[in-house]
């Protein structure tokens, strides 16, 4: 997997904290460790750090954010 943003930071969440009680499709039940997110950001307390790039956006401005994830699966010879 590979992912391509114009942000500066990516913020990872995982599944450790799951406990079997997020159910999702065809009632399928996520434990621990059964999931992660990747979440591309500003860098966090940007707001406070002067030498960080701004995150106000001001009348008119536009803001973009771009977020692209590309999965491909590769053969891997096994050296057993």
């Amino acid at each position: 997997m590979e992912v391509y943003t114009n942000q500066p930071g990516v913020q990872l969440y995982t599944g450790n904290w799951l406990k079997g009680s997020a159910v999702g499709k065809l009632n399928t039940q996520y434990d621990q460790f059964h999931g992660f997110c990747l979440e591309t950001q500003k860098y966090p307390d940007t707001v406070h750090q002067p030498h960080f790039p701004t995150v106000i956006l001001r009348p008119n401005e536009t803001y973009e954010h771009v977020m692209v994830h590309r999965f491909s699966a590769h053969a891997v010879k096994s050296r057993l």
